[in-house]
Formats: structure tokens, sequence, C-alpha cells
């Protein structure tokens, strides 16, 4: 399985990153509409995209209106949302506002209400993180693979969701700070190097994938590599257009 890295960062994009866009071309799926999703038009391979939202904050949902130029003149003629119900009706009500985007975009909504079966022998579970205004951490699994996403939440060694991504193949992690602005990531409810690499130790993965990168730094690694690698050697750092076997 491929996954395809569209977008690495948070807030707003820089030179060098857009914001969270995760695709698994092979089975129809991306994680999160950040900006990056533009990037998805080349890869799509299947006649079906199905999007899943981890939450509604901008820099991961704003993506969906560049659906026209993703599908134009695809195989694909409309995509499925996936998201929690509130989380569905912000983004009608705000996100396509007629006074914002006045023509809604080729995409149809399903509300979160147990597990997704997905392509493949696939199937997708999700569970509750914390952060301002709520998100959600996916597991994907696969005969033979899996992986989980989790971003937008503030990790501990002990977090709730440890036992929800025990023994994924990879862990897809926000890092949105370094270790040195730690008392930022308490206060706006993300996540930093230490910490992060603890989670992936603890739920013993077998890769651990930093995304969600903080854009203030136009660099590869603005969080540290090394700290988590200390912590758990099997750490990489997220980088746009990237592909990631697992």
């Amino acid at each position: 399985m491929k996954l395809r890295l569209l977008g690495t960062t948070g807030y707003h994009p820089n030179e060098i990153r857009h914001t969270a866009c995760l695709m698994l071309p092979e089975v129809g799926v991306i994680l999160d509409a950040g900006t990056g999703i533009f990037r998805a038009r080349e890869h799509l391979a299947t006649q079906h995209l199905d999007i899943f939202l981890t939450h509604a904050h901008l820099d991961h949902c704003v993506g969906l209106t560049f659906l026209f130029d993703v599908l134009f003149g695809g195989a694909v003629q409309r995509a499925k949302v996936y998201a929690d119900a509130p989380k569905i009706d912000a983004i009608r009500k705000h996100l396509f506002h007629e006074l914002l985007f006045p023509v809604a975009p080729p995409c149809d909504f399903q509300a979160f209400d147990g597990p997704v079966e997905l392509r493949g022998g696939g199937r997708l579970t999700y569970f509750p993180l914390a952060h301002p205004g709520g998100s959600l951490g996916f597991r994907l699994d696969w005969p033979g693979r899996s992986m989980a996403y989790v971003t937008d939440t503030t990790a501990r060694a002990d977090a709730d969701y440890i036992d929800k991504i025990r023994g994924v193949d990879l862990l897809v992690h926000e890092c949105y700070f370094s270790d040195d602005l730690a008392d930022f990531a308490e206060m706006t409810g993300h996540s930093n190097s230490t910490p992060v690499a603890q989670v992936a130790a603890a739920a013993d993965v077998g890769r651990l994938l930093l995304v969600h990168l903080n854009p203030m730094f136009n660099t590869v690694d603005p969080v540290g590599l090394e700290v988590a690698r200390a912590i758990f050697p099997a750490t990489e750092i997220g980088v746009d257009n990237a592909e990631i076997d697992f």
C-alpha cells in the first residue's frame, strides 16, 4: 500500500508545504482535505473517492472547495465525504455559504455512524481526540497491513487513544511544535516532539511519520527529528509529495 503526502503542515501553507491531506490512491481514500488536495488530481487511480475528515478547521477542510478542479474530466464524478454530523452541518452552513462559495462542489456527505468498509478488504475505525472543537483519529486496517492517522491533539505518554492505534505498521501523527514550544502545544491543542515519540513507543507501532508541522519554519525538520528518534528510532519527517510504502 502506498501513502501519498499531499499536505504536511497545519494552519496555513508555506513555501514548501500545504495543509493537511494524505492520499491512498490504490483504494481511493483521502484523509483530510487541506490545501494539499489540489495535488490529488494526478494521483486518482479509482472510479470512486472517499474523503475522511478528522474535523472541520479550515486547514483540514478548505480543500473541499477545490473539488471541481480535482475531479474535472476524470473517472470520479462526485466524492463522498465522511465526517461527524456537527462538522458536516458547519461546513454546509459556513464554508459552502452562497456568499463564500456560491456553487456546492461535487461531493456528498455521510455522517459517521460506525466503522467504514474500504476497498481492498479494508476497514476504517475512528476515535475521539482532545482538541478545541473536537477531532477524530483514524485507524485503517487491511489484511497484512495497517496505519493510523492522529492529528490535532496533544500527545501524552499515557494518551487515551494509544490502545486504538496499538501495533499499526505506520503511525502518522501530528507534531506541530518542537519541545521548546511545548507550552504552545498545550495551549493550542497540538503536539510536540517528545510525547509524540512516547506515544509511538507505548503503542508499539512499526514506524512513526511526523506531519502537521509548524508552517512558520520553511525547513524540512522544524521540530527536531533527533529528539523523537532518541525515544523512537523509526521516526521520519513527512515531506510534501513523498510516497510512503507500508
